[in-house]
């Protein structure tokens, strides 16, 4: 469901009901109220409907019938003081009615009816508090990141059920086609159908497995945010909002996870950068150039108190835990030169022994490149690109363009940044990148 500039609420999946409203305030006034209540409280719905019937895929469809329902009565009753209760109600009662159409009455379904009878009085007037989240949340989290659904289909479920993404946004979000997103959604849902995944947060000796796929997932899709792999946008705060959200909710049900905490102090600290990292006119700001006044200062201090408190519980850094300590050079330092980048090369060197990868061993050679110069660096850069390892990757030829650029090996280096244009599918990265080879290329002689 997604509330566009008019206020008008669409629901993803089902068709609005035809009269004309468009012109009737009261109408106007109950979508916007029910995108409003869609966007805060829809996990805690959905993830409620989930235990109540079993099943993710029937739980979101009676969310959606829930507001299909609100549609209609809201302008004329009112927006009820409990709106996510009262759409809660309105859909367990749908399953309620399901299971009477089908003859399926039986001593859970009068335990169930009796136990809504009891709550049905309180809920209109019970205050519920969205930012109060309890364990039904982190078991519909773990259940889209289940791992019996592919990557992709992770990302989309998550976003969907628990982040309250429309599958246009999603669509948009991932640069793939409607019809792709609602596809892969679609399968996923009947995947965990036919696997026949609980809906449970699973045992202590899976969460390795299990907790390490919900914040891979919720990484990726801040990432996505932060330099989208390809259109026309340098960032996409929106989306990485989005995964910041859903990591806190992570962290904050497991309190005693320090990559969920270290998780967080990365995405915080990398996301305090987005207002400086895009100029007025909507071009790449380099870190070296940043405005770092314009650094959100609560966000890095927010960031900080995170990683300390995956410090506090003792268990050492790993993966996230390094990457946000490197992040946290950078937030504290009040410049490029003043930047710690002897630390920033041992804890890169760190996290390589840690998770070898070699886009780690990339950043690596720009840490050391700003440490003790541009040669050493060129050396790790082509070890790398003999390797094959990152054939294909834009990052690549652009490292190897700046330090070319910096050891004034200027033909070289405007080859390079040619090369990661050609390679990269963001628009803007490929604008930056042509406009630095073309600052590169010789004068013209008359």
């Amino acid at each position: 469901m997604t509330t566009d500039a008019s206020g008008a609420v669409h629901v993803s999946g089902v068709e609005e009901p035809t009269t004309s409203t468009s012109r009737n305030p009261d109408a106007d006034r109950a979508r916007r109220a029910l995108g409003a209540v869609w966007r805060i409280e829809s996990a805690r719905i959905i993830a409620t409907l989930t235990r109540f019937v079993g099943d993710v895929g029937q739980a979101e469809d009676l969310a959606q019938e829930a507001m299909l329902e609100a549609l209609r009565q809201w302008p004329s009753e009112g927006v009820p003081n409990n709106p996510g209760a009262w759409l809660t109600t309105v859909a367990k009662r749908r399953a309620i009615d399901g299971w009477r159409r089908r003859e399926r009455l039986d001593e859970r379904y009068a335990a169930m009816a009796r136990d809504l009878e009891q709550q049905d009085g309180a809920a209109s007037g019970q205050f519920w508090d969205p930012d109060t989240i309890d364990d039904d949340i982190l078991r519909l989290i773990f259940v889209s990141c289940h791992p019996v659904l592919s990557r992709e289909a992770q990302i989309a479920l998550t976003l969907r059920i628990v982040g309250g993404l429309t599958t246009e946004e999603i669509a948009r979000a991932f640069l793939v086609p409607v019809a792709t997103v609602q596809q892969r959604i679609v399968r996923a849902k009947k995947t965990l159908a036919a696997a026949n995944v609980p809906f449970a947060v699973p045992d202590p000796e899976q969460y390795a497995e299990r907790l390490g796929s919900v914040l891979s997932v919720l990484y990726l899709i801040f990432n996505e945010g932060y330099l989208p792999a390809a259109g026309e946008e340098w960032t996409r705060p929106d989306v990485s909002a989005e995964a910041l959200r859903l990591a806190r909710m992570v962290a904050g049900l497991m309190p005693r996870e320090p990559e969920a905490q270290s998780l967080v102090a990365l995405m915080e600290f990398q996301a305090s950068r987005f207002r400086a990292r895009v100029a007025h006119d909507g071009t790449p700001v380099p870190l070296d150039q940043q405005d770092r006044s314009r650094w959100d200062r609560a966000q890095i201090e927010r960031g900080r108190a995170a990683l300390a408190r995956a410090d506090r519980l003792g268990r050492g850094r790993a993966s996230y835990g390094l990457q946000a300590a490197i992040a946290e050079c950078h937030a504290v330092a009040a410049s490029t030169d003043e930047t710690d980048w002897a630390r920033i090369v041992v804890l890169y060197e760190a996290l390589g022994r840690l998770a070898p990868s070699p886009v780690v061993e990339l950043n690596r050679a720009v840490a050391v490149a700003m440490s003790t110069g541009p040669a050493s660096a060129l050396r790790i850069v082509d070890d790398l690109e003999r390797s094959g390892r990152l054939a294909g990757y834009p990052g690549l030829p652009a490292v190897r363009a700046e330090l070319l650029s910096r050891l004034g090996r200027s033909n070289e280096a405007r080859g390079e940044f040619e090369a990661a244009a050609r390679l990269t599918g963001n628009e803007r990265e490929r604008a930056a990148l042509l406009a630095k080879a073309a600052a590169l290329a010789p004068p013209v002689v008359e």
